[in-house]
């Protein structure tokens, strides 16, 4: 399974164990996805690094002093953090 984090602005929208639709843009030369309806989104990510469906499961939501974040789960293989 593949783990992408999400920035949420405010608590509530989803919970773990939801599925939810990502849609993508692109931005220049990197990608960003967003948990529809405008629930969270993600950094940007290259080429190599881009996810193939549009379907996830949230796995956990984390509260930090910068804020919420979404943690989704897709049917894919990790890939391998650029270092």
């Amino acid at each position: 399974m593949r783990e992408m984090r999400f920035k949420m602005e405010r608590p509530g929208l989803v919970e773990p164990g939801q599925q939810v639709h990502v849609s993508e843009k692109k931005v220049a030369l990197n990608y960003t996805y967003i948990i529809d309806p405008a629930v969270a989104m993600s950094g940007c990510y290259k080429v190599n690094q881009r996810i193939h469906t549009s379907e996830g499961v949230v796995k956990n939501i984390e509260h930090t002093e910068r804020g919420y974040y979404v943690i989704v789960e897709f049917d894919e293989e990790p890939i391998e953090e650029q270092k």
